[in-house]
């Protein structure tokens, strides 16, 4: 069984930082994109940063410049270097994997979300 297990968030006052991380688990052939999406009370769903297998990156203006997404395809890992905070980051962060498990078909998993406050 394949699982997306997403790690540190916080609370962190506003210009300050915090590092994410996502780590994909079980019986897994091959990873393609990986992201990280959040969600603010009342908002919906929204793209943080995305990066494909081979390391292209993809960030909305909201964050470009202040966030940097990474992988580990070795572990299995991706990361979110989160900078410059401010309170309209607060939201919980949820990690994202399109990937092919073993013997299964290729699907999008999603971690359980970090909730991640950043104070004014």
């Amino acid at each position: 069984q394949v699982q997306l297990v997403e790690s540190g968030g916080g609370l962190v006052q506003a210009g300050g930082s915090l590092r994410l991380s996502c780590a994909a688990s079980g019986s897994i052939f091959s990873i393609n994109a990986m992201g990280w999406y959040r969600q603010a009370p009342g908002k919906q769903r929204e793209l943080v940063a995305f990066i494909t297998s081979g390391g292209s990156t993809n960030y909305p203006d909201s964050v470009k410049g202040r966030f940097t997404i990474s992988r580990d395809n070795a572990k299995n890992m991706v990361y979110l270097q989160m900078n410059s905070l401010k309170p309209e980051d607060t939201a919980i962060y949820y990690c994202y994997a399109d990937l092919l498990p073993v013997g299964g078909y290729g699907m999008d998993y999603w971690g359980k979300g970090t909730l991640v406050t950043v104070s004014s």
